[in-house]
């Protein structure tokens, strides 16, 4: 018996017009990392938020890996002003190579 979480059923998409990336149980809207495009070569992450009824199934790190994959694939940038991002960047030097830290 494994003690991971399920997390069948999540899913994790870009939502543009809304300027964020957002976590879906079905189509419940359980989290979301918000940005801004402050230039054509940035995203800058400012928010992160799960809501706490899946807190603890690591579904934030997750999304912000999806999410800087996905600014990878465009060829952009990012700027983590968001402090759960920039915790996470820490952690993840993979990401090093397309990150402008905040002034």
């Amino acid at each position: 018996m494994s003690d991971a979480p399920d997390n069948s059923g999540i899913d994790y998409v870009h939502a543009p017009e809304r300027h964020r990336y957002e976590i879906r149980d079905g189509e419940t809207l359980v989290g979301f990392t918000q940005y801004r495009l402050p230039d054509d070569v940035h995203v800058d992450f400012v928010h992160t938020e799960v809501d706490d009824a899946y807190g603890g199934r690591g579904l934030a790190g997750e999304l912000v890996a999806f999410a800087l994959a996905d600014v990878r694939a465009r060829d952009m940038r990012i700027i983590p002003h968001c402090p759960y991002v920039a915790k996470w960047i820490t952690k993840h030097p993979e990401y090093d190579d397309i990150t402008d830290l905040p002034a």
